[in-house]
């Protein structure tokens, strides 16, 4: 199972409340970008695009802290960028986990090596390293030869050390299943806790514009993909219904409030993908957001979107929606 029981009944345990107090808008993880800087040029990537005075800023750990705070999601996902590259990425991480919140540091890995030891093994921290595929793939979609060959060695170092990891991987239309298979059987075997899936999102600032699938070549690749993952071949790191939406097989509209970004910019309207302003606090995201205005059905720029930052929370509400449905996730997942 790649989601711990512990967690899955934390989050459990929170949606439980939040349809007590009757709230039909809530965040469920909060994406954190303290940073746009990275080391990396990725060919679909559009953070590192932004301006030079944008790049040169960092989150402060007070601004972090206060941010989880005031938006309560129990998970924080810390993207960027490159979030090692913080001169405060530690204090961040560890101020974070003593809120209790389930930590995941997404990284490329290339800086990884000097904090294994210095971040805490505990059960709320995962790493979650980028691999997009095997060696040739991975290397040219993050236009940098040899950063393949030092993810996976970090990620036999840091489970050698106990750390939690996770293989965070997207898709570009170049991928086929018979890629994607081979891929997911090779790091089956470096012990990862699981990998999180994803067909790249269209940023409107990619150097690449032309290798991202759409909305219909998703749910064909996923279909194809999902169906040979029998008896546990493969740990994936995302709840059950929204893997059968990546399929095809549920229809949701997106939830956009339920992975709010916070940036260097302030609070990311609508989602961590789409840039159309910011707000100063999380109530007033929560609020002034014209939230109608989005997704697949309402708006061109998110046609294409399948992303887990729109689509994942929806799937976690519906699975908890009622009893039958309830035991239907549960059946999947364990």
């Amino acid at each position: 199972m790649a989601v711990p029981l512990r967690q899955a009944l934390t989050i459990g345990f929170y949606l439980f409340r939040q349809k007590l107090k009757g709230r039909k808008k809530f965040p469920l993880v909060l994406m954190l970008e303290p940073l746009f800087r990275c080391n990396l040029e990725c060919v679909g990537c559009g953070k590192i695009q932004k301006p030079n005075e944008i790049l040169k800023q960092n989150l402060s750990p007070e601004d972090c802290l206060r941010a989880a705070k005031e938006c309560g999601a129990p998970v924080v996902s810390i993207a960027g960028g490159e979030p090692l590259m913080h001169p405060q990425i530690q204090e961040i991480v560890e101020g974070l986990l003593k809120q209790g919140r389930y930590v995941y540091l997404c990284t490329n890995a290339l800086l990884l090596d000097d904090f294994l030891g210095k971040f805490p093994t505990s059960p709320l921290l995962t790493l979650s390293i980028h691999l997009d595929g095997m060696e040739e793939d991975h290397d040219r979609i993050v236009a940098q030869k040899g950063t393949f060959k030092t993810a996976v060695a970090a990620i036999k170092k840091a489970k050698s050390m106990g750390y939690r990891v996770n293989s965070a991987t997207t898709f570009f239309d170049d991928m086929t299943v018979a890629k994607a298979e081979e891929f997911l059987d090779f790091v089956k075997p470096l012990g990862v806790d699981g990998v999180t899936l994803a067909s790249a999102f269209q940023y409107r600032d990619a150097p690449d514009q032309e290798h991202f699938f759409g909305r219909k070549r998703t749910f064909e690749f996923f279909d194809e993909l999902l169906e040979k993952n029998k008896n546990g071949r493969w740990d994936i790191n995302h709840s059950p219904f929204y893997l059968e939406f990546l399929r095809g097989k549920r229809d949701y509209d997106c939830t956009p409030w339920g992975n709010p970004n916070y940036s260097v910019l302030g609070w990311q309207k609508p989602c961590y993908l789409l840039d159309d302003g910011y707000a100063e606090t999380f109530k007033e995201l929560m609020e002034a957001t014209e939230w109608e205005n989005y997704g697949h059905r309402n708006n061109p720029k998110c046609a294409d979107c399948t992303a887990h930052c729109g689509y994942e929370a929806t799937a976690v509400n519906d699975a908890t929606s009622s009893l039958g449905n309830m035991v239907l996730s549960s059946k999947a997942m364990f």
